[in-house]
């Protein structure tokens, strides 16, 4: 193939019949959609049924990979999972790091998508001879880190092995793909998608090396780039104090989430702090393969309840929903819950929203049982719950939109589309008012993190007017490092330039800003086209009513006004309809 950077090859799996067969791609599949999320995009719009049930044997689950996997590339070491969503019924993507992309790469192909469903528990041994389907009966049952551990006692250490937990085994809309100990490919439900499947693991070996057309003018470039950005502020503060330095500056304006979205600020944050994380309970960098900033924070609680417990993390995502929406003031206490979320098998950030949404029930007198504010052992129990479809657990394990409907406290749910936000207030940060109405997985943080921009004083949180072309831009950029697969924290060294620089080293085609922000705009595209098939209207672009309503303590709030200004903006600057359908067209879907 003319294309470099790609194997030019998709593997197909069918649990169904237990067989498996590669066919080609086609050059101009990546030369128009790239790798990674693109590609997905484009096999999901292809070959899954209209209007699929997320659970049933058709929907297909799709593994891809970019044209800088296996590359010596800093933040290259990631992978995406692509699907329909269980929990919101519409586009599902998840990204993990880690050291699992590099061996994933090395089976030699460019996507995996696997149908149908198995009658038995199996983990799949996918290497670059063909796919061996195991039985896993023994495993069902089990947690991520045993899972892994026992795959890797059979086939080796060097091998990736992607699992799921007592979450995903039971179809907890919210379950976790985990790979590597403490990576998740957390949000949309993906572990749900794999139990259902009775797919228990997925573990890659190889020896298959991309074919890049500029090797070795990527090699010198990850070098170049480790010598002029280690050093970078950006860098030192991800490595010192990693994500949770953002709890003290989203307290500091107030857009912190506390106490189930009714607060801003939570007074005793600085007891759940990155200083007190790094400093108090000695908390070491982890970086994933090929990375300068090792933003992870490796954590061994040396004294009290939860003495001896290791863990990467627990992460700013993960502190805020625990720590601020559930009002626990303790850091050991967070990593402890986080732990047995990665054990179990679930998405932090839906638990955690969950369990503020149920303390909150119980207060409402909706629950048969009292649970409060900063009741710890009271919130594990209920993710336990949760994880085994016991009791009250049976129904948040279907999410946030069954949990509202049948406790009556619709009007109280925070979501789009059936995904809980992220921990930035957007009646503090606007633009984010609109990442996450827009997103085309639900509230998300990640496709634009735009909250970059908005705290970095960029642009002003409160400006309305002119606000979406700079949205554009990052969402735009977030979106090529999606078909990459690049992390998203290297969005301030990959920019357009470096983007086009890099992209012509791994693929040997010419790229310019105005190429690159075409075929952004077309993965965009193609993905809304995804979810309009999928029943998605303009309606679902919107933002929890108490937004609009219910004024943080500071007096902080997001009209709807402001919102629908946005709104038709983006629309507008996406080349959509007022409705929010695309105008273009895509030869290569028609």
């Amino acid at each position: 193939m003319s294309v470099r950077g790609f194997f030019g090859k998709l593997l197909s799996v069918d649990l169904s019949s237990g067989s498996w067969f590669t066919e080609p791609l086609e050059s101009r599949v990546f030369e128009n959609y790239l790798g990674g999320k693109g590609l997905a995009t484009y096999l999901l719009l292809k070959r899954n049924p209209e209007g699929v049930d997320p659970l049933s044997p058709d929907n297909l689950i799709i593994i891809a990979l970019g044209p800088f996997s296996d590359s010596p590339l800093q933040g290259s070491c990631r992978h995406g999972i692509f699907s329909k969503s269980p929990l919101t019924r519409f586009y599902a993507e998840s990204y993990s790091g880690g050291r699992a992309a590099d061996v994933i790469s090395r089976a030699g192909f460019d996507a995996l998508c696997i149908s149908g469903a198995s009658n038995n528990p199996v983990w799949l041994w996918i290497t670059d001879e063909g796919v061996r389907f195991n039985d896993a009966t023994d495993l069902w049952g089990l947690d991520t880190f045993e899972t892994e551990r026992r795959i890797k006692e059979i086939i080796g250490d060097d091998a990736a092995v992607l699992s799921i937990g007592p979450a995903g085994e039971n179809l907890v809309l919210f379950a976790v793909v985990e790979n590597d100990r403490w990576r998740s490919a957390g949000r949309t439900g993906m572990g749900a998608l794999l139990g259902s499947k009775k797919i228990k693991a997925l573990a890659f070996s190889g020896k298959r090396r991309r074919p890049f057309y500029d090797y070795d003018g990527l090699a010198e470039y990850a070098k170049k780039s480790i010598k002029d950005w280690k050093d970078h502020p950006a860098a030192q503060a991800y490595r010192n104090y990693g994500t949770p330095m953002m709890v003290a500056l989203l307290n500091s304006v107030n857009g912190f989430p506390t106490r189930y979205w009714r607060k801003g600020f939570f007074d005793r944050w600085q007891h759940i702090s990155a200083e007190l994380l790094k400093d108090h309970l000695g908390a070491r960098p982890r970086a994933c393969r090929k990375c300068f900033m090792a933003c992870g924070k490796f954590l061994e609680i040396k004294e009290g309840p939860y003495k001896g417990l290791v863990i990467e993390g627990p992460e700013y995502e993960t502190i805020y929903a625990f720590g601020g929406l559930c009002e626990i003031d303790r850091l050991d206490a967070i990593a402890y819950l986080n732990d047995l979320c990665d054990r179990l098998g679930m998405d932090t950030i839906t638990a955690g929203n969950l369990a503020a949404f149920a303390v909150e029930a119980s207060y409402r007198g909706k629950l048969p049982f009292r649970i409060t504010y900063g009741d710890v052992e009271g919130i594990a129990n209920l993710l336990r719950d949760v994880a085994y479809r016991r009791g009250v657990g049976e129904v948040l394990a279907d999410g946030i939109r069954r949990a509202a409907r049948e406790w009556d406290m619709e009007d109280l749910a925070v979501h789009v589309k059936g995904l809980e936000p992220a921990g930035y207030d957007p009646r503090v940060l606007k633009g984010m008012g609109l990442a996450y109405a827009v997103s085309d997985r639900g509230a998300c943080h990640l496709r634009s993190t735009f909250y970059k921009a908005e705290l970095a004083g960029l642009i002003p949180p409160d400006q309305i007017e002119g606000k979406v072309e700079m949205f554009l831009d990052f969402e735009d950029r977030c979106t090529l490092h999606d078909c990459g697969i690049l992390c998203r924290f290297y969005r301030d060294f990959y920019l357009w330039d470096e983007l086009a620089e890099i992209y012509g080293m791994a693929t040997g085609l010419h790229f310019d800003r105005a190429r690159l922000r075409k075929i952004a705009s077309s993965v965009v595209d193609n993905t809304r086209r995804f979810n309009l098939r999928e029943g998605l209207t303009a309606e679902d672009d919107s933002l929890p009513k108490r937004f609009f309503t219910e004024p943080l303590e500071n007096g902080a709030l997001i009209t709807e006004g402001e919102f629908m200004r946005l709104r038709d903006d983006y629309y507008k600057a996406r080349g959509w309809s007022k409705e929010g359908i695309p105008t273009s067209r895509d030869p290569l879907l028609d």
